[in-house]
């Protein structure tokens, strides 16, 4: 079974009282997470300026700017050592 990436709970009564008050009166923050530990809010706001970005990026810029960062790019990939 796999491993949960969520805190578990703890099994003794008493710490398991204070972790409730914790969390009622904030102190102990419980967001929805990721799979991989991420504050998921955060991933989705990311993503989403993400898209945006890179869209609005390549709308604006011209063919010939387009074609010098490929250029520059392609030259980048054959200057690396191949052996």
């Amino acid at each position: 079974m796999p491993e949960s990436k969520k805190t578990t709970r703890p099994r003794d009564v008493n710490q398991l009282a204070k972790l409730v008050v914790d969390t009622a009166i904030g102190e102990i923050d419980e967001r929805p997470m990721t799979d991989d530990g991420k504050d998921l809010a955060a991933v989705m706001l990311g993503r989403l300026g993400g898209i945006k970005g890179g869209r609005a990026r390549a709308d604006s810029l011209t063919s010939e700017r387009r074609a010098e960062i490929a250029r520059t790019a392609a030259r980048k990939r054959w200057a690396l050592d191949r052996g």
